[in-house]
């Protein structure tokens, strides 16, 4: 017989050496990104999904408008929307945790060999019985148990208190959101109307200095004019073009940014429906009046309150875990072994335990529990200071707002009448084209200013409210459909002039 080298390997060994490379090989994981195709292939799905279930525009954008389509097609409000569902979804399931263990088993078991034993006499160490079998090799098993403990019950019932509360906090956040979302809507929407009135006049202005520019240089090339002169004209024409310009670039991206508020496809023209007059709102409550409200609505500080309820629950429930558990349970079971008597039966049991080491965990866990709770009542202590600082900024801010759009509207009236008188004098011959230029140019500055001083008097105003803690919607609506949140809009606009404001000045 041929002796085997100390360094040869069975030939089973290496089977076995080379089934294990290969199952090795198969678990490992490589990156696999994603090809240009499969990218590609997303693009035309994301886009319908984005803006393939929105209502199209019908004409002229008014702020109710752009404010309910913002609150129904906004991404980021969609994911509010969606966190809270996901949170009332979390609730239903831990809800399920108080219920009772239903447990339902079967089986198969089988045997080589016979499960044959014999017994042994203690006193002598003797054979007493000859070798038995008292089951099958063979045999099928079920059993049915329903267990409940009381101990998982109670924490289980903490928890979906917590979670409750949970729920209730992101219904908060998402009215937080709301507002910051109308916020936006509101600032937008304005810079919008500005940039829509003063466009065509701007373009107007633009056309004639570049007229006026074409002749300068015509009268600067047949030396008609003095050099000096006809540089400064030149200067002048080229500033007032500049500034125009500028402006234009700047109010080009007003419709655009109200656009992605509203979730409207980039690029997709519309006009913003402009109001008739623009109404200055006017405070009548107190400001004693407004900080109490502040604390009362504001969602900052509901959800404050909300987080100080679960640290109270949290502490009952890590008293409850320091309880005994009580399980009670009840079974029916199954065995088809033919050499037992009965083979189907029926049992029930009651069983305490405790883990007595807890005594000891009692007082610490009761402490950090404490100090958790007055943590959270000292952060809503600073929370309310807060809402009362904001609260108090805003009024100022709002009736500064309004001072200076009353200033911007004297002065835009003058600027407007100069540049008549201007236009008037040019018509006439009776001066050149240039001052009227510059009347224009400052009477297209002058209503900038208007504009946007209105804006930030309308931001303010949003602020104001936002910072009282109103919400932008009604409670119920007649219906989620575009006019039906429009309409809620203005009976919630009509709600915060009776809160907040009375009508004109």
């Amino acid at each position: 017989m041929t002796r085997q080298k100390p360094g040869d390997v069975p030939g089973r060994y290496r089977a076995l050496s080379a089934l294990l490379l290969v199952a090795l090989s198969g678990c490992a994981v490589t990156p696999a990104p994603f090809s240009l195709e499969e990218r590609r292939a997303t693009l035309a799905v994301d886009r319908q999904a984005m803006f393939g279930s929105q209502e199209p525009l019908g004409g002229p954008v008014t702020l109710q408008e752009a404010m309910a389509r913002a609150l129904k097609y906004n991404l980021d409000y969609r994911v509010k929307l969606m966190e809270e569902a996901m949170a009332q979804r979390q609730l239903d399931l831990s809800s399920l945790d108080m219920l009772p263990k239903l447990a339902a088993a079967a089986g198969y078991t089988s045997r080589s060999k016979e499960n044959a034993s014999s017994s042994q006499n203690v006193a002598t160490g003797a054979q007493s019985l000859v070798p038995s079998v008292s089951s099958e090799k063979t045999s099928h098993t079920a059993d049915l148990n329903l267990s409940w403990n009381v101990l998982d019950f109670g924490v289980g019932y903490f928890s979906a208190k917590q979670q409750s509360d949970r729920v209730l906090i992101l219904q908060q956040r998402k009215r937080k959101v709301a507002m910051q979302l109308v916020q936006q809507v509101r600032e937008a929407w304005w810079q919008a109307v500005g940039a829509q009135q003063l466009e065509e006049r701007i373009d107007a202005l633009l056309a004639e200095a570049n007229r006026a520019l074409e002749d300068a240089r015509q009268v600067e090339k047949q030396k008609l004019r003095a050099p000096l002169d006809a540089l400064n004209y030149r200067r002048q024409l080229l500033d007032v073009i500049r500034q125009m310009g500028m402006i234009r670039n700047a109010l080009s991206q007003a419709k655009p940014r109200l656009a992605a508020i509203m979730n409207v496809p980039p690029g997709m023209p519309f006009k913003v429906a402009v109001p008739s007059d623009m109404p200055t709102p006017a405070l009548t409550l107190t400001l004693d009046e407004m900080e109490e409200m502040a604390l009362v609505n504001r969602p900052e500080v509901n959800e404050a309150r909300y987080s100080e309820r679960i640290g109270a629950v949290e502490t009952r429930k890590a008293l409850a875990k320091l309880l005994p558990g009580l399980e009670i349970s009840v079974g029916q079971h199954y065995d088809s072994n033919k050499f037992l008597v009965n083979h189907s039966w029926s049992d029930a049991g009651l069983r305490v335990s405790w883990n007595l080491l807890n005594l000891f965990s009692a007082g610490p866990i009761t402490k950090v529990a404490g100090a958790q709770l007055e943590v959270a009542r000292a952060q809503r202590m600073a929370l309310n200071m807060a809402v009362l600082t904001q609260v108090n900024v805003a009024y100022l801010d709002l009736q500064g707002r309004t001072r200076q759009f009353a200033m911007e509207k004297e002065l835009n009236d003058v600027e407007q009448q100069i540049y008549a008188q201007n236009r008037n004098a040019t018509s006439s011959g009776a001066q050149g084209r240039l001052p009227a230029i510059l009347a224009d140019a400052n009477a297209v500055l002058s209503s900038l200013r208007l504009y946007q001083s209105y804006g930030e008097l309308q931001n303010a105003y949003g602020q104001m409210g936002a910072s009282l803690g109103l919400d932008p919607l009604p409670e119920s609506t007649a219906g989620y459909d575009l006019p039906a949140l429009a309409e809620a809009f203005k009976g919630a606009e009509g709600r915060w002039q009776g809160q907040v404001s009375g009508g004109k000045p």
